[in-house]
């Protein structure tokens, strides 16, 4: 399968006594923490109570009971009532409404890669799917993914019946949790206790008549043993399906940006890109293009009488259209292979998910807990085809050779051709350009996982003195199956069908015609390559073979937690928590056997895997209320400080120690600040550190020292003066094929290097695991204020600032990657410069100095920095003493001021301010009930950005993305036992900025009808 992406990105833009110590250190730290604060919980229930909020209870980031107002971080909660009343039908859905999270959407971006796996995962603030950890009830979930890189959860997978809310931590939480809690942290809430039964039915659909959507759901649940006992079970079925980029109208525009010929100056206002609509890959479409040679420029097209020819779908030949403004590789019109239908657009997504949750009072102070769920998901995809084009010549990938004595050509077609050309009827070979649809059974790839968890636990409380304790102890086994699946082609036996001769009248394959018998192999079906759906259902069984991968991980953990009153001070109770936990992670990937022997594609070999490690964790923390209610300190209402520490001993990764120090400040009533300091670290995973190695012939990736980009770099004066001794240690390099600029000096030689190897695939890259990698760090800083004035009662104001620097982090290096940080470092490491090779001498094809050996693994180098705020307001009143109903009035924001991010921890590339990460994120939520009805309205809104972080009017020719405003509004109709439910999606059809297709929502107008029955 050719990966035509290379042309899109080439051509276009788009322990014990360890714990309490731990902890004892981080309280004396405290006193260095500034005067700051930071926000209260911002609630997303509409009508939650206040009361049922006052109760001491474990919240997210924390294992000290508390009131959940307290929390020193900022805490977002969104409610069961939320995902019914607004039809979500998938956990995913609701965290894609959080400012503070960049939405995974399963969905292309236009840059020719696939729509994606169909699972998704939290992402808070831009730093990666990795870097937030996913609980649920308070535990590490097992990792959903493949295993081939970020640890990952896939929020699919999360059962909506038994679900009671989704708590988000946002910054922070290692400390307390461990691994991965660098963002923050996603917390899965299930119910205690369900009693009855509830049936649940939901259908949508867009306003263009596409997008079907069903989701069924039963849940059921009984107390027993007169209430000391419940259990509960909930079934959920939910699908959405395949869009492709023709069903939308700014998608279907198959826009690309080209360079614009009209751009003289880098300061004339003229943009040196221009646009291109109804893109086009002219080389090639599915019925075939014909070239007179292995060459994609269009004096090389095959004419009959100045007419360019293709074959029509019958397998005549017919008149082609190349389109205009022909570059390589695209143009616009014409009849060549469509941009848009390169692959799919949305992914489609089939759930079920099976949960029960079950309780049992062993006697007042202690209860058994249980929890069971079981996931199968699948996606559907739509990824880059079987193409054998022009694009390709020379691999595996290229365009199908023949001549006119070919059987399948029918007699009209070689007297065509041979009157375009004479020298066809001598034998001179052809070359057809093509996009196979009908070469393998399917041109779709599934992603299919199936989740198996089970948790047993005791809790308990006791009392000793006048101290209160509680105690948790549980044990958790947990198992992932996966599975991607994809038809390809195997090569040797294309190259077989491929090669049909007429032999005693019929058409077969060369092999079984020749006067060899040892190279029959009678299985053999020929393929008639000839305009579009005429391969034959035999030839397409002999050359197809499934590809792809099984892969399993396993978790078993357990974690065994202590916490309550320690002291009385004159503030109130110290509050402790301990906790130790034992993690036992285990992954095995098993590619296919056409994968392991490298019968498809370029011959790569995938070799099977396996690992494992395993984690003492040690965690303690504290709750110190200096001064409480009722002291009478000036400008002191309340004031406490909480710390924790952890404790990390990793089997593979080492030691690690983490720590949160936190204030909380009350000066008067009704105002409230604090601030949460912390370090916080994400262990590498058992792919990153021991994937096998592979090999295979690809680009090596910008040099540094290619003569077009020796000036440029973060560092151009460093990088010149290092590729010059460079060149100057090796009078080779830079030598020409042909051997000019042999004895230049290398200066000279440098100022005329290039590097062919940049953009043809003749590098041997080894891909891999890298054993030595260490842990990721980053240091974390929140602040903020809570205003709840008496005099509004029930509004709460509150803003936060998170300030995030992460570095060593694990960054996947290309070879391109290690010779920048080789290149532009004062004193680079000589382990990044070892991981590529130069040849010292021409070879006759590649100049001296051509890299043609290189490395892609993951290397503890990148560096993030993210800074910005986190607003909200929620107001909740009931006018005229409630006969008007309740209302309520919630306004979520968050400014990102700095996303900046370095593979290398040299070249930073900031994506705030751009489309992947806007200055301004903001959600606007109106709710009013009364009585049996609810109406709910939503406003998202997306600032005006700038398409890339150096957009200018220089090189982009639509450097501003407009700002982007979607509605939503939803009803709810309680009628005894059944609820009606209803609503519209992005009501007023706003599509996304344009031209960014996934800055907004691309799905349009979406319609939504359920029904839920309560027996």
């Amino acid at each position: 399968m050719m990966r035509i992406d290379m042309f899109i990105q080439r051509y276009s833009r788009i322990g014990g006594a360890r714990t309490t110590l731990l902890a004892t250190s981080a309280l004396a730290a405290l006193a260095t923490l500034p005067a700051a604060a930071s926000a209260q919980e911002q609630e997303s229930d509409p009508f939650a109570t206040a009361a049922a909020e006052n109760a001491p209870i474990v919240v997210t980031g924390s294992r000290i009971r508390r009131d959940p107002a307290d929390e020193s971080a900022p805490r977002v909660v969104l409610s069961e009532e939320v995902v019914e009343s607004r039809g979500y039908t998938s956990a995913a859905q609701a965290l894609n409404t959080l400012t503070s999270n960049s939405p995974q959407l399963s969905q292309a971006d236009n840059s020719g890669e696939s729509s994606g796996s169909g699972q998704q995962f939290p992402n808070l603030f831009g730093l990666g799917p990795g870097r937030t950890l996913t609980l649920v009830n308070g535990r590490r979930m097992v990792t959903t993914s493949s295993g081939l890189g970020d640890a990952q959860v896939d929020a699919n997978i999360i059962p909506l019946g038994l679900l009671e809310r989704v708590e988000v931590i946002q910054g922070g939480g290692a400390a307390v949790y461990g691994s991965d809690a660098i963002a923050g942290v996603v917390n899965y809430v299930l119910k205690d206790d369900f009693e009855g039964l509830e049936l649940d039915a939901q259908n949508g659909i867009s306003s263009r008549g596409d997008f079907h959507t069903y989701s069924l759901r039963g849940t059921a649940g009984t107390n027993f043993a007169d209430g000391r006992g419940n259990v509960a079970v909930d079934i959920n079925y939910a699908k959405s399906p395949i869009l492709r980029f023709a069903d939308r109208p700014l998608s279907a525009l198959g826009r690309l940006t080209v360079t614009n010929p009209e751009n003289e100056t880098p300061d004339d206002g003229i943009p040196s890109r221009k646009e291109l609509l109804d893109a086009h890959f002219w080389e090639f479409n599915a019925n075939g293009v014909l070239f007179n040679a292995p060459a994609p420029f269009t004096r090389f097209l095959t004419q009959l009488d100045g007419t360019p020819l293709q074959f029509a779908p019958d397998g005549g030949l017919m008149a082609f259209d190349p389109g205009e403004e022909v570059g390589i590789p695209f143009a616009s019109g014409g009849d060549g292979f469509a941009y848009r239908d390169l692959v799919g657009l949305r992914t489609g997504v089939e759930r079920l998910t099976g949960n029960m949750i079950a309780s049992y009072e062993l006697s007042s102070a202690v209860t058994a807990k249980a929890e069971l769920l079981y996931a199968r998901t699948e996606g559907e995809e739509i990824p880059q085809g079987q193409s054998r084009t022009i694009l390709n010549a020379g691999s595996y990938a290229g365009p199908v050779i023949f001549t006119i004595d070919n059987p399948f050509l029918s007699a009209s077609a070689r007297n065509t051709l041979s009157a375009a050309n004479p020298g066809f009827a001598a034998g001179a070979p052809l070359f057809l350009s093509k996009y196979f649809y009908d070469l393998t059974p399917s041109n779709s790839q599934t992603t299919e996982t199936e989740t198996y968890r089970g948790v047993i636990g005791l809790e308990g409380d006791f009392a000793a003195g006048w101290r209160d304790f509680y105690w948790t102890v549980s044990g958790s086994y947990a198992r992932v199956e996966g599975s991607q699946r994809r038809w390809e082609v195997d090569n040797a036996k294309y190259n077989n069908a491929i090669n049909a001769v007429r032999s005693g009248g019929a058409i077969v394959c060369a092999i079984n015609a020749d006067a060899d018998p040892d190279n029959d192999d009678p299985a053999c079906d020929p393929i008639n390559p000839f305009g579009n759906g005429n391969v034959s259902q035999g030839a397409r069984e002999y050359v197809s073979l499934q590809a792809g991968q099984d892969y399993t991980n396993e978790q078993i953990d357990f974690l065994a937690t202590l916490g309550g009153d320690l002291v009385r001070l004159p503030g109130g109770d110290v509050q402790f928590s301990l906790a130790y936990e034992h993690r036992d992670e285990q992954v095995s990937f098993m590619p296919l056997e056409a994968n392991r022997l490298g019968l498809f594609g370029g011959g790569t070999m995938e070799l099977a895997q396996s690992g494992g490690y395993n984690t003492d964790e040690f965690s303690g923390e504290l709750l110190v209320p200096i001064i409480g209610s009722g002291m009478e300190v000036p400008l002191v209402e309340t004031l406490e400080l909480s710390a924790a520490g952890r404790y990390v001993d990793n089997s593979i990764a080492g030691k690690e120690e983490v720590w949160d120090l936190s204030l909380r400040w009350q000066p008067v009533y009704g105002v409230t600040v604090r601030a949460s300091r912390s370090r916080n670290f994400r262990a590498p995973t058992l792919t990153q550190l021991f994937a096998p190695s592979t090999t295979s012939l690809d680009s090596a990736g910008t040099d540094p020292c290619d003569a077009d980009r020796i000036s440029s770099g973060p560092n151009p004066d460093v990088r010149y003066a290092n590729c010059l001794a460079l060149f100057e240690a090796n009078p080779g390099y830079g030598v020409e094929a042909d051997g000019s600029n042999a004895g230049a000096s290398a200066a000279d030689r440098l100022a005329g290097f290039q590097s062919p190897a940049e953009n043809f695939q003749r590098a041997t890259i080894t891909t891999g695991g890298n054993p030595d990698l260490r842990n990721e760090v980053s240091d974390t800083f929140t602040y903020g204020i809570v205003l709840q004035p008496a005099f509004i009662p029930g509004l709460t104001i509150s803003a936060d600032r998170v300030e995030i620097d992460l570095e060593d982090g694990l960054s996947p290096f290309t070879t391109e990657d290690f010779a920048a940080a080789c290149y532009d470092n004062v004193n680079p490491d000589p382990e990044v410069c070892a991981a590529f090779d130069r040849i010292a001498n021409p070879d006759g094809l590649n100049p001296g100095g051509t890299i043609l050996k290189g490395t892609t693994t993951t290397f503890n180098a990148g560096v993030v920095k993210y800074r910005g705020e986190i607003y909200a307001i929620d107001y909740r009143f009931e006018p005229a003493g409630g006969d008007l109903g309740r209302f309520h009035v919630g306004i979520d924001a968050t400014h990102n001021t700095l996303l900046t991010t370095s593979v290398t921890g040299e070249t930073f590339v900031r994506t705030d301010n751009t489309y992947l990460k806007p200055t301004w994120e903001g959600r606007f939520n109106l709710d009013w009930e009364k009585g049996p009805v609810r109406v709910s309205y939503q406003a998202y809104y997306l600032d005006e950005t700038k398409a890339d972080s150096d957009a200018t009017i220089e090189n982009n020719p639509h450097p501003i993305l407009s700002s982007n405003l979607t509605h939503s509004l939803s009803a709810q109709f309680e009628a005894g036992a059944m609820t009606f439910r209803l609503g519209v999606d992005n009501l007023t059809d706003e599509q996304p900025s344009y031209p960014q297709i996934s800055y907004g929502d691309i799905l349009g107008r979406r319609f939504w009808a359920g029904i839920k029955v309560r027996m």
